[in-house]
């Protein structure tokens, strides 16, 4: 895939360490300027995300969702317990936290100094009960098969090495029965989108980077990922191919952003 030759810094090395770095870099301005980039929008795309994984939670009628969740575990005791795939900052997380109540989030990601800002917002939200980081790699999950009701990621495929790898280690760390949601920016393909699109990657995404981070690079990688990485239907066909069923997906402002979404 086109968008998984993409680095930020060179050609040369490993494109999930350059990744690391870029984050790590860019974490201490990442949420003021993510949110300035979108006009506030990326708020509306990850609330549309937990809206489909609360209905397809609802969508079984008993087990997964329901106070007796844990009876298809042996334990019933149990509660929904997501992991969010690449947290970074953990927005994801603690809006989910927040509106599904679930008994546990575990939030994943390559990069400790997007995080370290995750577990401060976490412990703020008093919020540290339900919610916790730890670092790991998406290709090579730590996580034993079948540990997670709700597999979610928001703003991440791009930033993938190996993209089909990362989606079988969803696929195989989600419960039977349980679900996955997934979004990330693409390019729009349609005028006038598209050409709006060019003038904000290449002139207004470069210069309010540069202005309000301390990585250039970072902020001409991500604009170019968003017009490179496979989108609709040939994205989805790649979760079905992980493993994934009932697979579908949905375009959000304008074709700016995708979700996708499937069962197990």
């Amino acid at each position: 895939m086109a968008v998984e030759e993409i680095k930020p810094y060179s050609q040369e090395g490993a494109k999930h360490e350059q990744v690391e770095a870029m984050f790590d870099n860019i974490a201490p301005s990442y949420d003021g300027l993510n949110h300035t980039l979108s006009l506030g929008v990326d708020r509306w795309w990850r609330r549309s995300a937990i809206n489909q994984i609360k209905k397809l939670l609802g969508a079984r009628g008993e087990g997964i969702g329901t106070p007796d969740v844990g009876a298809h575990r042996g334990d019933s005791d149990a509660e929904v317990r997501i992991l969010d795939v690449a947290t970074g900052t953990g927005d994801l997380a603690i809006d989910a936290c927040r509106r599904l109540r679930p008994g546990e989030i575990v939030g994943c990601d390559i990069s400790e100094g997007m995080m370290a800002i995750g577990r401060a917002k976490v412990a703020e939200a008093g919020l540290a009960q339900r919610i916790r980081f730890v670092r790991e790699d998406c290709e090579r999950l730590s996580f034993a098969d079948g540990e997670f009701d709700v597999v979610m990621s928001a703003f991440a495929l791009r930033n993938f090495e190996h993209i089909d790898v990362c989606l079988r280690e969803m696929r195989r760390v989600l419960l039977p029965g349980g679900c996955m949601v997934v979004i990330d920016l693409c390019a729009p393909r349609s005028f006038p989108m598209r050409q709006l699109f060019w003038l904000y990657r290449y002139l207004v995404m470069p210069v309010l980077g540069r202005l309000l981070s301390n990585d250039r690079s970072a902020y001409t990688y991500l604009p170019a990922t968003m017009d490179a990485i496979t989108q609709g239907d040939d994205m989805a066909q790649r979760f079905r191919q992980a493993g994934f069923r009932d697979v579908g997906f949905r375009y959000l402002a304008f074709g700016m952003c995708c979700m996708y979404y499937g069962k197990l």
